[in-house]
């Protein structure tokens, strides 16, 4: 696609970075000689509203905000709307992270300048909120739920690692009954993904082979590590693009998905608490458009 001339700046001064990282999107949009029209939230939701009225007179729309601000955008302009170029500004930046988006303003507004655009799938859950990255319960639920704001705003998604390697580390396990296309199977898990992206954190992470995010599928990745072994051997794989056949990992597919766990437990969507589960997710094939790297698309294609 051409490089969009007109743009939507959506700026979440709340976010981590939001206020800094949108003055110098902007700049650097306007020394490009892009037009923009900049607009800020005031609340949560405000993103949604502010890009369901304006977003569609413009070529794009630019996210500046975290993970939770830009599904807002995305949600509202998805399926037919404008592209979404990602400025991020939060604290994880998952979805930034997973699409190989710079972190720095200035780096991210070049490659929106000269982005490829990509249609992903999104997950829907029961109450209609969309997912990019992906809906989980166990270790990564009880990371986010017990990360302070005060260390957020600090170190950033150092916070989230650290939490996270100490729920590992603790192992609590649990029953998950997941129902795929209506088939149901029961596990004991120490964590359960529904994944929308295979690779996370610029590829640091992989999940598991074949996960793809425009594929009209989600996948669900059960991990049950049953001592420090297992866990640091599950750690190992997933940190080297080995995650393939494993006794403390399974892995199941489909478009409709409902995790259920004895006893309920937090559960989070996109690094968001969603609420305790039982909680169901339905695939919305290439429901999203996103402007993406040249880089990023040219992986995919491989």
């Amino acid at each position: 696609m051409s490089a969009p001339r007109d743009v939507l700046v959506v700026i979440n001064p709340a976010s981590r970075r939001g206020q800094r990282a949108g003055r110098r999107a902007v700049a650097a949009l306007e020394r490009a000689g892009v037009r923009c029209t900049t607009v800020y939230t005031e609340r949560p939701g405000h993103a949604r509203i502010l890009a369901g009225e304006q977003g569609r007179a413009h070529d794009a729309v630019c996210a500046v905000g975290g993970d939770g601000t830009i599904m807002e955008i995305v949600s509202a302009l998805a399926p037919d709307g404008p592209p979404v170029a990602i400025i991020p500004a939060g604290t994880g930046n998952l979805l930034a992270r997973a699409l190989g988006v710079p972190l720095s303003p200035e780096r991210a507004v070049r490659m929106l300048l000269d982005a490829s655009e990509a249609r992903i799938d999104l997950g829907r859950l029961a109450d209609g909120t969309r997912v990019a990255i992906g809906a989980g319960v166990g270790i990564d639920a009880a990371m986010i739920a017990t990360t302070s704001s005060t260390w957020k705003r600090r170190v950033g998604v150092i916070a989230y690692v650290v939490t996270g390697a100490r729920h590992a580390l603790v192992r609590r396990r649990f029953s998950a009954t997941i129902t795929v296309d209506g088939v149901a199977v029961t596990r004991t898990a120490s964590s359960v993904l529904v994944a929308n992206f295979g690779a996370l954190l610029n590829g640091l992470i992989t999940l598991g082979d074949g996960i793809r995010y425009d594929d009209g599928l989600l996948d669900v990745c059960i991990f049950d590590p049953r001592n420090a072994l297992d866990a640091a051997r599950i750690a190992l794989r997933l940190l080297t693009g080995r995650a393939g056949s494993d006794p403390a990992m399974a892995y199941l597919r489909g478009r409709e998905i409902v995790v259920s766990t004895e006893p309920p437990l937090p559960a989070q969507a996109d690094g968001e608490l969603i609420g305790a589960t039982p909680f169901a997710v339905t695939v919305e094939p290439l429901a999203a458009r996103l402007l993406i790297p040249h880089s990023e698309r040219s992986r995919r294609a491989r």
